[in-house]
Formats: C-alpha cells, sequence, structure tokens
C-alpha cells in the first residue's frame, strides 16, 4: 500500500517503533492523504522467528490460533468408542492395517489395509478419519473449519483446520487405539481393476505408523513389519500408477524443498524431498478413492445427478501453451499440441527427459503456469491433469473442509436423504478454493524467507545457478545446490545497457548484443540479504 497509515498515540496500544504490527484503518476523510487507523496486534521483532511465521500468516489473512470458545468446544468431545458405535460399523480390526505419512506428520488421517479374499482377489480398504462423526454440521467447530478452509503448512509448522485435540488425537488413526473411519474398500484382481467396491462407515486399529522413508526402506529390502502387505499394495499402485499414465495423466512430481531447522527455527541446511515409491503407494490409492467416490456419485444414471463437490481442473489455455512450447524449444524440447492425449503424452516425455538436468525445475514450473488452477465446484468438468472425468477431494478431512462436506454428501445420499442446496455448495466451494490459494502463498512465502534467512550468512560464497527469470530491472538466478533464488540487479551489469525482449525471455547488451536469456547457466555470489523484504542481490562471476 503506498501509504502509512498515521497511528494516533492513544491507540498504539504500546507498540514500539520498528516491531511488526497489525493495524487496522479507522478513517480516511477525503480532505487527508493518509488514512487514521489503530494497532490490534503486536507480532514483535523483526527478524524473529515466530513473529516473522506471524507476519506471514498475517499477510494472507489467516488466523495462527483459536479463539477460546472453539478449543472448549473441542476440548469435551469424547473419543472413546461405544458399543453402539462398533455394531453400526464394519468392523476392520483383525484386518492388517497401516499408515505412511511423513516423518514429522502429526495428524494421520488415511490409512491402508489389505488382504486376499477366498477368490484369490484383494480386498483394500482405503480408511479416512470419520471427522464428521465428531464434528456434527453448522456447530461452532463446523464453522471454524469452513472460515479457515484447510491447514495451513509452513515452513516450521502447521496451522490446523481443526483444533489439535481433534486433529492430533481424537481422530488421528494412530497406531495401536481403535478409531472410527468413512472408508472406500475396494476388491481388486491382479491387475488392480476393480472388480466391486463398498462405501460406508468401518472401525479399524492400525496396526503401525510408518514414515515414508520406513515403507521405503521395507519395499527395497524386502524385509521389515508387514512386509507381504506394503510389498502387495506397492505391486497393485504401481499398477494403477501405469494406467493413469497411459490413460493420459500427467506426471507433475515438483521437486519439494525441505529444511533442517534448529530449535529455534533457524535453517540449518536445505534439502530436496524425493518422490519414491512409498509416495506414490499412498498417492495411487488416494487417487483410487477420491475417483470412485465421485463416479459414484456423478456418475450414478436414470436420474438428475445429485449435487455434490468436484475437484476440478480446466483445460490449459493454447496461448499459455503455444508460449510454453516456444520457451522449451531454447532448450532443445517439443511438446505436441495437437491432442489431449498427445499434449499429455509429450508432457510426460518431457518431464521425463529434464529429470536430473540443471534446467528440470525451471521446465516444470513453467509446465504448472502453463496449466489451469484445479478448484472446487459443484459443476463437474473432469480433471484435464489426472485425466479423471469424475473426481473429488475425499482422503483428507481432518485438514480440508471440502473433504468434509463430501463425508457428508456421501452419507446423507447412501441412507437415501437429501443434502445441502447446490447454491450453498457452490459458494462453499468458491470459498475453500480461494483460502487454498492463500495457504498455497502463505506456505511459498514462508519458504522464500527460510531460503533467504538461509543464505544471510552467506555474504560472498559463490554458487552455479540458472536463469529463472527476466525483468527490466535485472536476472532472476536460481541455485542449482539449495533452489534458492537471487536477483542479479540491472545496475550491475555495467558493461552496456541491457534491454529487455518479453517475447524471447531475455536481455540483451545494446551494444555487445550479449544476451541472457530463460534458462542459461551462470555462476553468482551473494552480495546482498534483505530479511524483511525476502530479497537476496547477486552478482554474477565471469567464467575463469
Amino acid at each position: 500500500m503506498p501509504y502509512d497509515i498515521y497511528i494516533p498515540k492513544e491507540n498504539l496500544h504500546s507498540a514500539l517503533n520498528g516491531q511488526k504490527a497489525i493495524a487496522r484503518i479507522t478513517d480516511w476523510p477525503m480532505s487527508m492523504k493518509n488514512p487514521t487507523g489503530e494497532i490490534i496486534e503486536v507480532l514483535g521483532e523483526p527478524g524473529e522467528n515466530e513473529v516473522e511465521m506471524h507476519a506471514i500468516l498475517a499477510e494472507f489473512d489467516l488466523p495462527y490460533r483459536f479463539e477460546e470458545e472453539v478449543e472448549n468446544a473441542a476440548a469435551v468431545i469424547s473419543g472413546k468408542t461405544t458399543r453402539n458405535d462398533i455394531k453400526r460399523r464394519r468392523d476392520f480390526r483383525e484386518v492388517p492395517t497401516f499408515t505412511i505419512d511423513p516423518e514429522d506428520a502429526k495428524d494421520f488421517d488415511d490409512a491402508l489395509s489389505i488382504h486376499r479374499m477366498e477368490s484369490g482377489n484383494w480386498e483394500v480398504g482405503v480408511h479416512i478419519a470419520d471427522v464428521t462423526y465428531f464434528v456434527g454440521f453448522n456447530t461452532i467447530l463446523d464453522k471454524e473449519a469452513q472460515e479457515r478452509g484447510t491447514s495451513v503448512y509452513l515452513v516450521d509448522r502447521v496451522i490446523p483446520m481443526l483444533p489439535e485435540i481433534l486433529s492430533n488425537n481424537i481422530c488421528s488413526l494412530k497406531p495401536n487405539e481403535e478409531r472410527l473411519c468413512f472408508s472406500a474398500v475396494f476388491e481388486l484382481d491382479e491387475q488392480a481393476m476393480v472388480i466391486s467396491e463398498w462405501f460406508g462407515k468401518t472401525i479399524i486399529v492400525s496396526d503401525r505408523r510408518f514414515t515414508y522413508e520406513e515403507a521405503q526402506n521395507v519395499i527395497e529390502t524386502g524385509t521389515g513389519d508387514l512386509n507381504n502387505e506394503i510389498q502387495q499394495l506397492n505391486r497393485l499402485a504401481q499398477v494403477l500408477r501405469d494406467w493413469r499414465f497411459r490413460n493420459g495423466s500427467i506426471d507433475f512430481e515438483r521437486t519439494e524443498v525441505k529444511f533442517e531447522i534448529d530449535e529455534k527455527g533457524a535453517p540449518l541446511g536445505v534439502f530436496l524431498k524425493q518422490n519414491k515409491e512409498s509416495n506414490q503407494l499412498i498417492e495411487e490409492f488416494m487417487l483410487l478413492a477420491n475417483r470412485r467416490v465421485a463416479e459414484f456419485i456423478g456418475k450414478k444414471t436414470g436420474s438428475k445427478p445429485k449435487p455434490f463437490v468436484y475437484r476440478i481442473h480446466d483445460r490449459p489455455d493454447q496461448e499459455k501453451l503455444s508460449s510454453f512450447s516456444f520457451i522449451i524449444k531454447k532448450f532443445g524440447y517439443r511438446i505436441s499440441t495437437s491432442s489431449h492425449k498427445l499434449l499429455s503424452q509429450s508432457l510426460n516425455q518431457l518431464l521425463k527427459e529434464v529429470q536430473g538436468r540443471k534446467e528440470e525445475n525451471l521446465i516444470e514450473t513453467l509446465a504448472i503456469r502453463a496449466m489451469a488452477k484445479a478448484k472446487y465446484s459443484t459443476r463437474n468438468i473432469g480433471h484435464y491433469g489426472l485425466a479423471f472425468e469424475c473426481y473429488t477431494h475425499f482422503t483428507s478431512p481432518i485438514r480440508r473442509y471440502p473433504d468434509m462436506m463430501v463425508h457428508r454428501l456421501l452419507q446423507a445420499y447412501l441412507q437415501q436423504e437429501d443434502s445441502f442446496g447446490e447454491k450453498k455448495l457452490e459458494d462453499l466451494c468458491k470459498h475453500s478454493s480461494e483460502m487454498e490459494r492463500k495457504a498455497i502463498d502463505a506456505e511459498r512465502a514462508s519458504v522464500k524467507y527460510k531460503q533467504v534467512e538461509f543464505l544471510s550468512d552467506k555474504i560472498g560464497h559463490r554458487y552455479e545457478g540458472i536463469i529463472s527469470g527476466v525483468a527490466d530491472w535485472g536476472i532472476y538466478v536460481e541455485i542449482n545446490e539449495n533452489k534458492c533464488e537471487g536477483l542479479i540487479p540491472i545496475r550491475e551489469l555495467d558493461d552496456d545497457f541491457y534491454e529487455l525482449d518479453e517475447g524471447d525471455y531475455s536481455i540483451t547488451g545494446r551494444l555487445t548484443r550479449k544476451k541472457y536469456q530463460l534458462g542459461d547457466p551462470l555462476k553468482v555470489e551473494i552480495s546482498r540479504v534483505d530479511l524483511s523484504k525476502k530479497q537476496v542481490d547477486l552478482l554474477m562471476i565471469a567464467d575463469e
């Protein structure tokens, strides 16, 4: 905002000069240049981890705590299962069941079970925490979850959609504890074809909580807890995965930047998260459950489609695709845009070819930008990126409000009941999509802040990088080693007068015709770091 907010002394509320704070505009008369306001919350001193994370949440208008009445409403919920609960549910307590989650996860909202049927087929259960059993519609807890829309995942913390007593305890599928679930149960043959399916309320006991690394070790070594179950699920998952890509699904697997952080929140190191078979195992069965739930409602014949919440993804914009095609030609790559199937095949081939190359992250980023954004809607247009005619979000009700909506709708339809009106559902879909966007932006801002903080004590260090963007004011460079991004200001290029060519994604020297183009490799040195602005300035290092 290009105006200072004038705060009268009596409205400072103990805020001190230099502190970060949240202000509210209270008045802005036409005759005054600046608005008048008041401090509503003092965050603290800049540079402190807590202050900066809270400032990021405030920037995107996201909460970082629950009001007392919300916490109190959660505190009185009993997580104990009763005989009545068990009587009304399908019992999976004796079936081998487990969860696989990131090492730092606190909420486990999905579990898998598997056993061999008498027919020789496999019964696979996708068990999802029955959050809506504990959170009634239109209660104070439901309204809070509805308003938040999603949990927010910053670099060093989770801001949960539901109070922790629910998200990390009562609803979380902890090992060796009875838990109530809403499940999608499939009979699969050896080729992972769905022979039959069942949706309904269940009770489970998870036998083991695996991290992705632990499950990956079982897959690779063939030894460890539940080895047979994990190996079989992995085999079926890889068949499902192969089928999905053959049918036009696009293989977007972004390299995820993670940080090793000390007890004060300071970044000690940067590492890149890899997508291995254990991740794919969970992903494929979650995709299967989400797709089949959506088809169960959306493909019912003989009657008007019932109002439902879909996860939709529109076709890519042709202009963006043409622009993307133009850029990748400069790297020697091509895609076919003549049909959806050829586009998805050529995109998958491209994403495979760039793996391990310097331009991998850049091309993946540009490919995603060429796509439409996925969102929630009652109007089903299918999911382009996954190549599914029907798709929804059923598998994460602890952290996504649309999944809670899907649980309620599915249960209502299973019981032959009416649901919400379509207008109300569409409004909730729109709000959930907006909150998801805010949460993603906040997560990126926290990653950016930690990247800048990580480089703050590395002034003078030299790195190899790749040009990730060009602008009138300089060249953006992504450092290969840690994926941090910085700017070479145009003023530092003092050997010529450089001009931007937007169509060519380059800047060129007017006299020397020297060109710096998107994707070019460069050697750089860290010259200045500004934590408050989340900016890193770089110097270009000439080849020696």
